[in-house]
């Protein structure tokens, strides 16, 4: 095999040795041509040169996606921008886009079965003293696809990520269960492990994680930490959880709570003196009951409902938006444990017991709404009016109160008020006195 350009070679170690000047910042126009003078074989040196220019393209890059018949593309800050690449058509064919994703996947048959009888496959790739990504490969219209997430290297504080106070109240927890949630980006693994880091630098705990793919390298610092994964460490989450009952671990993180077996050995560790801390993908408090519930029949629901009402200790839920001078914000939705919030879970929401209702009753408790979140980001001058009323929950009710912090801000109260005091009159009556 030929030697790789001297060009392609060199951003393997540093993107910016093929730059020329594209107008997006630190972009360069990759050559793949090189493809068709090695019968079309696709190596582990051009696939991580290729990696590295793209990622290194700019600082808030997220995620990596191949498809066939684009360019590959970036996600900068929410925003998909397409990645130069020199072919003979100027995108990515069949050929190339299997031969990334074999290289991905390696030699783990465990990956290879998963994604034959599937149809989609998660693992994990690192750029070594560059980047760690998430994978997932999956079939669309029969043809491979990738998705690459690219996963932090330094461990994020509360304060780094300006969660709320109350957070600091959540790791105090000893038993019962922690939701975090939302949609797929949206930081919840981010989140999760800063909580994890509190408890790591502050209590002499044994901590647990499993996960899929491991995305936060953790030290031993207070805590002893052990961290395991889906696939290498353990065959699946319900048996992961089974046998973490038998590692005596006083906090056990659960990547994703995804079916009814998993969540029925996640209530039994919370109950028997774990706190345990997961996520799912839901939207808010009300729909991540729901699901849970869902996942167990109509005639174990009062039971279930008794056993989450004794078990769920918070429901965090969060979005990222757009920021007013770029980037993205979080606002999240947080319930806590209450006697209203505990009756709602034993009897289920009806007209005048919602958990939204319970939700906004609570602020003093720090718990707090999606729109009241978006709200507060409004008045602070983080969010445009135009997003804060795209991600509410209660259009009209929040086009109401963007009108009334305008009009609280256009007020001057040097203007005259219409009212007028009859001191002329009033000194007259006195006199005649």
């Amino acid at each position: 095999m030929r030697p790789l350009p001297d060009r392609i070679a060199a951003s393997a170690h540093s993107a910016c040795d093929v730059l020329t000047g594209y107008p997006h910042p630190c972009w360069a126009q990759f050559s793949l041509s090189y493809l068709s003078s090695v019968s079309g074989l696709v190596n582990k040196e051009l696939i991580d040169a290729l990696l590295s220019a793209m990622i290194s393209s700019s600082e808030g890059i997220s995620d990596l996606l191949f498809a066939v018949g684009r360019p590959p593309i970036v996600e900068e800050h929410g925003v998909l921008e397409e990645f130069p690449v020199e072919t003979a058509t100027g995108v990515l064919d069949l050929t190339q886009i299997e031969q990334i994703a074999a290289h991905l996947m390696g030699d783990d048959d465990r990956l290879k079965n998963e994604f034959a009888t599937y149809g989609s496959c998660d693992c994990s790739y690192a750029l070594p003293k560059l980047a760690r990504f998430r994978v997932n490969i999956f079939k669309q219209n029969g043809r491979q696809a990738i998705v690459m997430r690219k996963l932090q290297t330094e461990i994020p504080t509360l304060e780094q990520l300006g969660l709320p106070p109350i957070f600091n109240e959540m790791v105090k927890e000893k038993n019962g269960i922690i939701f975090v949630t939302g949609a797929t980006g949206s930081g919840k693994t981010t989140t999760l492990a800063a909580m994890l880091n509190e408890l790591n630098v502050t209590q002499k705990i044994h901590i647990l994680t499993l996960e899929d793919p491991i995305e936060f390298l953790h030290p031993h610092r207070q805590a002893l930490f052990n961290q395991r994964q889906l696939g290498k460490d353990f065959p699946d989450f319900a048996s992961g959880l089974r046998a973490a009952l038998r590692q005596a671990p006083k906090v056990i993180l659960v990547g994703e709570i995804r079916d009814r077996a998993t969540m029925e050995i996640a209530m039994t560790a919370s109950e028997t003196g774990h706190i345990v801390f997961t996520t799912m993908h839901t939207i808010n408090a009300g729909q991540t009951i729901n699901r849970v519930l869902g996942m167990f029949s109509k005639d174990e629901e009062q039971q279930l409902r008794q056993r989450l009402a004794d078990t769920v200790r918070y429901v965090v839920s969060q979005r990222l938006v757009s920021k007013i001078g770029g980037g993205r914000l979080l606002v999240s939705e947080i319930m806590g444990s209450s006697l209203r919030t505990r009756e709602t879970l034993l009897y289920g929401e009806s007209e005048n017991r919602t958990f939204q209702e319970i939700i906004e009753a609570g602020d003093t408790l720090g718990w707090h709404t999606f729109d009241q979140s978006l709200l507060k980001a409004y008045k602070a001058d983080l969010i445009t009016d135009e997003t804060t009323i795209i991600f509410c929950a209660h259009k009209n009710k929040m086009r109401r109160d963007i009108d009334m912090v305008k009009k609280l801000r256009n007020r001057t109260f040097d203007e005259p008020s219409g009212l007028r005091m009859d001191a002329e009159a009033e000194a007259t009556t006195w006199a005649a006195a």
